[in-house]
């Protein structure tokens, strides 16, 4: 049996309220780079479709990554101060080099013009900056002269080398190079100096702050040129912070991006705004605050095209006038949160910020609308034609092909587990008991327990309820007109049971432990019948049986996903490292493909090639 990554749904970027946060793209303006948690995503700009590259080899979360001028290497940089130069010329991402700049965070880096030099800046507790060779680490000068936190750095990719960098002191500080060393400090702004770029040309520099005033430079002796915020009108300027700003190919226009929602093109020669872009109120659609919509990254990517990110992690592309946006899970996906829908065309996943997005088989993504959930989604499952997910905010939402349907039923307590039959009843296990709502009407009725659920499973024929319980044990019930009644107890595991799933026959019942042990029980004889399926060594956080009843598939903590046979319980299929922090939902997309998510955000799925006979 194997396994082949069919395709990688991204994640979008993490973002920190009152922070910029830092986009890139390559040499041809045609993918962008960001971070998200411990990955590094690079995804098509020109064909949203494509499958993403993922990279996921820091042990601490990114928070900045940058394509080289040559486009063969990316550098990207984490929490603990560490940069990795890895190999993008290939499909592996082969590692060429690691360094550790300084002890704390990278907040941004960049490449000289050569590809041969990085400058690192961010809040280290020896230094704020520091610059060396990709392939050696060595020193080519001596990032100096600020006294608080470094937040941007650009450097002139023309000789003679110039950089200057922007920190939380107010001030910017100019360097000649290479190597490179302090020239002067420049002291235009009066707040935090948020972002800093070079033109391509090198002919000029601009820098944006906290003060929301926008400042242009010569790129050669770092004198001050202009402050364009000041030439244009009342209102014409953004109003409050500005979080980003970039240049354009052609080196005549910048673009910037401000708390205020809006994104701003700039004509440094007439010195006037010529493209104002309002992005307030997209938020909203999907349940989000006003803050979500504060723009905090800009990056240009090629002559006609402005990239922008909402607080809320929405990425936004402006582009002769309109405005789309690329979608994608934010945060961790819930466990257990991924599900079909649409027979098997549609993948459907919650993430912990509350909201729940939908992917077509060819990568395509979006939001369902219609409010949602205020917190965590812990939980999704297909009830027939539609689907039911759970919250932490202790609420159960249907879900009706883009939106949410109804009002929200509330449950009994946090749920721990939901699990939804073909016939459209859905079981949720809740702290204390366990709730179930009536196929159609919704309407609940809830069974105290003096046990503690952790997990559910329901049969296909809505006959038989399974709940998994923090003590190792599995108490089964009966279904009867919307009440349990209860039948036995299974006592084979040896830690908290976390995952449940019937197969289709509900002739067989998988119970996944927190140790990352997975026992079969025959449902008739209630006897262990599979227990070679120990290759997991953390918490089980889903299972699914495949539509044919042959295999099954399991997501744990441990980053890995293994697909199981049945028939030949030594045979399974590794799926090693399938998501950094964690798998946290997998599903059967039909017999021969599976998809899964986890901590990074990603979706994937994959071609499934079984043994012969298995």
């Amino acid at each position: 049996m194997s396994a082949t990554l069919q395709s990688l749904f991204a994640a979008n970027p993490t973002t920190t309220r009152g922070q910029s946060t830092k986009l890139g793209v390559d040499p041809k303006g045609e993918k962008l780079i960001y971070t998200q948690n411990r990955t590094v995503i690079i995804r098509s700009l020109v064909d949203p479709a494509q499958p993403a590259i993922a990279y996921s080899q820091h042990a601490q979360p990114v928070t900045v990554a940058r394509i080289s001028p040559t486009g063969y290497y990316c550098a990207s940089a984490d929490h603990s101060g560490t940069v990795r130069i890895w190999d993008l010329a290939g499909d592996e991402q082969v590692l060429k080099s690691e360094f550790k700049v300084f002890a704390g965070r990278i907040n941004d880096l960049a490449w000289d013009g050569e590809s041969k030099r990085i400058i690192a800046v961010g809040d280290g507790r020896e230094k704020f900056g520091h610059a060396f060779l990709f392939d050696s680490g060595s020193s080519v000068g001596e990032i100096t002269g600020h006294s608080r936190p470094i937040n941007a750095v650009a450097i002139r990719k023309e000789r003679p080398f110039r950089a200057v960098t922007a920190g939380d002191d107010n001030n910017l500080v100019f360097y000649h190079g290479a190597p490179y060393k302090y020239n002067k400090t420049i002291s235009t702004h009066t707040r935090f100096v948020q972002d800093v770029a070079y033109s391509p040309s090198g002919d000029h520099f601009a820098s944006v702050g906290s003060d929301g005033k926008v400042f242009l430079y010569d790129g050669k002796t770092g004198d001050v040129l202009s402050e364009l915020s000041a030439k244009v009108s009342a209102g014409e300027g953004h109003a409050g912070t500005i979080y980003a700003v970039d240049f354009a190919a052609d080196s005549r226009r910048i673009a910037t991006a401000g708390a205020d929602g809006f994104v701003k093109v700039w004509d440094i020669q007439t010195e006037k705004v010529v493209e104002s872009h309002d992005l307030n109120g997209r938020a909203a659609a999907t349940g989000g605050q006003k803050a979500d919509d504060q723009q905090v990254g800009v990056v240009w990517a090629g002559s006609d095209k402005v990239v922008s990110l909402s607080l809320s992690g929405e990425i936004n592309i402006v582009q002769s006038g309109q405005i789309s946006s690329l979608h994608g899970a934010c945060k961790s996906f819930g466990p257990g949160a991924l599900a079909t829908a649409s027979n098997g065309k549609a993948l459907v996943g919650g993430a912990y910020d509350g909201r729940v997005l939908t992917w077509t088989l060819d990568g395509a993504c979006k939001p369902i609308t219609g409010g949602g959930h205020s917190n965590a989604v812990l939980g999704i499952s297909a009830a027939g034609d539609k689907l039911v997910s759970v919250g932490m905010d202790d609420s159960a939402r249907k879900i009706a092909g883009d939106s949410f349907e109804g009002a929200a039923t509330p449950l009994s307590g946090q749920p721990k587990g939901v699990a939804a039959s073909s016939k459209g009843t859905t079981v949720v296990a809740v702290l204390g008991g366990i709730d179930v709502l009536a196929a159609g009407s919704g309407n609940k009725t809830h069974l105290p327990v003096a046990y503690t659920p952790s997990a559910v499973a329901i049969s296909h024929d809505d006959v038989l309820v399974a709940v998994g319980s923090e003590d190792a044990k599995v108490y089964l019930y009966t279904l009867e007109n919307g009440s349990l009644h209860e039948l036995g107890m299974l006592r084979g595991s040896r830690s908290a049971v976390t995952a449940l799933a019937y197969d289709p026959s509900a002739s067989l019942l998988a119970v996944g432990e927190s140790s990352g042990k997975i026992l079969v029980y025959d449902t008739a004889s209630r006897d262990v019948k599979l227990s070679h399926w120990v290759f997991h060594s953390g918490r089980i956080n889903s299972i699914r049986f495949s539509p044919d009843g042959t295999h099954a598939v399991s997501g744990s903590l441990d980053t890995h996903v293994y697909v199981w046979s049945v028939k030949k319980p030594m045979k399974n299929i590794a799926i090693k490292n399938a998501h950094a922090g964690g798998v946290s939902g997998v599903v059967w997309i039909d017999d021969a493909s599976i998809a899964s998510a986890g901590a990074d955000g990603c979706v994937r799925t994959y071609d499934i090639k079984r043994h012969e006979g298995a």
